[in-house]
């Protein structure tokens, strides 16, 4: 069981002063700190000084849920009031210090968090026929969003074509993200993970499928602890071994969330986010002659002269404006969804108010 790796000290499971400070005020008589290690359609797995424990939402947790953003996932940090028999009950949810989200597959507009509490990012990748730089841009924004620190990381060493050449274009496009070169089945080459992986430190996988994530779990862990499923030659693409997102304590102290391969990633976030993808995009824009200038034909484009001097690479400036673009749609249909759902709020009380005129209370 992980509780052998934890003992009593919450530290080990990445308590620190913020959370404490949050608990404080959240607390009620007889409750304990614990964090989320599982969930699985409204049962938790949870991690505490006692161990590992099961728990339940209570009702009162439930019904005051805005959305599932407001539910406890894997990495959170919860109120638990223990059971003598049963499950444990989630009484409240502690302020997050980082969250990994997307945008829900699909059109609804949606955000899905994959981890909370995160401190580290492993932004994992093959050396194989996955291995994709625009795919990279589009994974490092996210991770700034989250208030994680990303680090980008080749697997597949082995299968590498021409290892230095990726590596020097990864770390082109990475403007100062650490980049390490792996494989996963090469014991020796885990060393390179080492300095993120520190006592109490929380880092998440994530990638698409087929990128190796299970397999670099199990090599962290030193167990098979994650079913290995083979890719698919012409593309590379793998199957989802991993089927649920999972908190787990590895040998070295730090705490390894592990999460299923994506097929698309769509971003969750604000146009800022990609500030610190494109720097040297950034750096030009103040220079265009219109502040609202789109970079397209608008003259004195300090973009566009960039391009044409050949001082930017036009796959860079065509990958930022399509997350630009992504973004700023996000934005405009997350605006339309916060109208809907105010006249719906207001719909709701004047239907309230006619129905029970003398339970209303109106100033």
């Amino acid at each position: 069981m992980q509780s052998d790796r934890i003992g009593s000290d919450l530290s080990a499971l990445g308590w620190n002063p913020h959370f404490a400070t949050a608990f404080e005020t959240l607390a009620e008589p007889g409750t304990v700190p614990a964090r989320i290690a599982r969930a699985d359609l409204g049962r938790y797995l949870i991690l505490c000084a006692a161990g590992e424990r099961f728990a339940e939402l209570s009702g009162r947790f439930r019904h005051h849920a805005a959305g599932p953003a407001d539910l406890p996932v894997v990495g959170d940090w919860v109120v638990l009031r223990p059971q003598v028999d049963g499950p444990g009950q989630i009484v409240g949810l502690l302020p997050r210090a980082a969250a990994f989200a997307r945008k829900t597959v699909g059109e609804t507009t949606e955000e899905q968090l994959l981890a909370a509490n995160i401190d580290t990012v492993f932004l994992v990748t093959g050396l194989d026929a996955n291995f994709n730089l625009r795919r990279i841009e589009r994974y490092l924004t996210a991770t700034w969003e989250s208030g994680g620190n990303p680090v980008v990381v080749l697997n597949k060493a082995d299968l590498a074509t021409d290892l230095e050449s990726q590596l020097a274009e990864t770390r082109a496009i990475a403007m100062g993200v650490p980049v390490v070169a792996i494989s996963a089945l090469d014991a020796d080459h885990l060393d390179a993970l080492a300095p993120w992986l520190t006592p109490g430190a929380t880092v998440v996988l994530l990638g698409s499928s087929g990128v190796g994530k299970s397999t670099l779990t199990n090599a962290l862990l030193g167990a098979a602890r994650q079913e290995i499923g083979a890719t698919r030659e012409v593309d590379a693409k793998g199957r989802h071994t991993t089927t649920s997102r999972e908190l787990v304590v590895l040998p070295s102290g730090a705490l390894l969330i592990d999460t299923p391969g994506m097929r698309e990633l769509q971003l969750w976030g604000e146009e800022s986010s990609l500030d610190q993808v494109f720097p040297e995009i950034l750096a030009l824009v103040s220079g265009c002659r219109f502040h609202d200038c789109a970079h397209e034909s608008e003259p004195g484009c300090a973009v566009r002269a960039a391009l044409e001097e050949g001082r930017l690479e036009p796959e860079r400036v065509q990958a930022w404006r399509k997350l630009q673009r992504e973004l700023t749609r996000l934005e405009l249909r997350r605006d339309v969804r916060a109208r809907i759902n105010e006249k719906a709020k207001w719909k709701q009380i004047a239907q309230a108010k006619k129905t029970h005129p003398k339970a209303q209370r109106w100033r």
